[in-house]
Order: structure tokens, then sequence, then C-alpha cells
């Protein structure tokens, strides 16, 4: 995973997003987490335009949400 990435994501084939997101922090502590949006969820849309869009299948890295 690189510096400007919190995981990746991926579009399942009925559309749902499904991030693996990574927290790293001090003294070796890490914090894994599955995290899945229906295309009903509210933030569904939000979610889909800071990763730039996505296709069903395509992987693409998470960056950072500010």
């Amino acid at each position: 995973m690189s510096q400007n990435s919190i995981g990746s994501a991926t579009m399942l084939p009925d559309g749902t997003l499904e991030l693996k997101l990574r927290a790293e922090g001090p003294g070796g502590l890490v914090g894994d987490s599955l995290v899945t949006y229906a295309p009903d969820n509210e933030h569904y849309k939000k979610v889909l335009a800071h990763l730039g869009g996505l296709k069903v299948g395509e992987v693409k890295p998470v960056p950072p949400f500010g």
C-alpha cells in the first residue's frame, strides 16, 4: 500500500462497493476493516466519486478521505 492509499476498492457484480482499508499507528499498531456500500446506500455516490469511478471487477487504491 502506498502513502497515497489507505486500502483498495472493488465493485462487486451487483454494484456494491467493497473497500478493504488499513490504518497503521505508532508501535506497530495496525487496524484493518472491510466496508461495503450497496448502490442504495446514502453515501454510495460520494464514495464512488471519491474513487474516481469504478467498474465491476476493477480494483483501485483508496485515497485518504479528507
